[in-house]
């Protein structure tokens, strides 16, 4: 299982020590950008199940590429 945590910098280090110190955690620190890019596909994929669910509105991929 995979979990994403989002933590105060000041508390960070030492919750990381206490993540290494257990031998069944893997722990992996995202970059700001890598970071960012996850909570954007996150959005997009909620808004996507929104659409599919009939509770939000999309648009056609012709009014897409015209905004382009």
């Amino acid at each position: 299982m995979r979990v994403l945590l989002d933590i105060k910098d000041a508390k960070a280090p030492y919750l990381m020590e206490v993540l290494k110190n257990l031998s069944f955690v893997k722990t992996t620190t995202l970059t700001p950008a890598k970071a960012q890019f996850l909570e954007e596909l996150k959005d997009a994929v909620d808004e996507v199940n929104l659409i599919k669910a009939g509770k939000l509105k999309g648009r056609s991929a012709r009014k897409l590429i015209d905004e382009l």
